[in-house]
């Protein structure tokens, strides 16, 4: 299943980057696409964490919200880098990380990273530890929802 993805992923990837469109070109395309996944299995890489195919389905809802909260962080980011008055306190924390694969805790620690004002410092084993710029930036880590939904993402599996 990985495979099969993955060659789709490679072919449709290729496709539109390539904008060629012949028989000869597309023939071409394939069996590159096909070479690299021979490969990628005889170096025996494709697994679930590599290709999580089993991600496909929620991922784009997870994408929609998380790009809604980069905003937001920006916006709050630079209010707080504008204007005078706003308070910036930063602070080092822990987390818990709800999530029971290590592909889950790397998606939780990038989507942190990924949000102006946090960055994920350092994973040990189920606990993150967190630079925020801000107590807003803290408690909103700390109310667990980015958790929940990380581990949702990894539950629709």
């Amino acid at each position: 299943m990985h495979a099969i993805s993955l060659g789709l992923t490679l072919f449709a990837t290729w496709l539109l980057l390539s904008g060629v469109y012949t028989p000869l070109f597309i023939f071409l395309g394939v069996l590159s696409c096909a070479i690299v996944v021979v490969i990628a299995l005889r170096m025996e890489v494709i697994d679930r964490e590599s290709h999580p195919v089993h991600l496909s389905m929620s991922l784009p809802g997870y994408w929609l919200w998380l790009g809604k909260e980069i905003v937001l962080a920006n916006i709050d980011v630079t209010k707080r880098i504008l204007s005078p008055g706003q308070a910036i306190n930063p602070s080092v924390f822990r987390v818990k990380a709800g999530q029971d694969d290590e592909l889950g805790k790397v998606i939780y620690a990038n989507s942190i990273t990924l949000t102006p004002g946090t960055v994920t410092i350092d994973i040990d084993d189920d606990d993150l530890v967190i630079h925020a710029l801000s107590e807003t930036s803290r408690d909103d880590l700390e109310s667990g929802e980015m958790d929940r939904r990380v581990t949702a993402l990894g539950d629709g599996a």
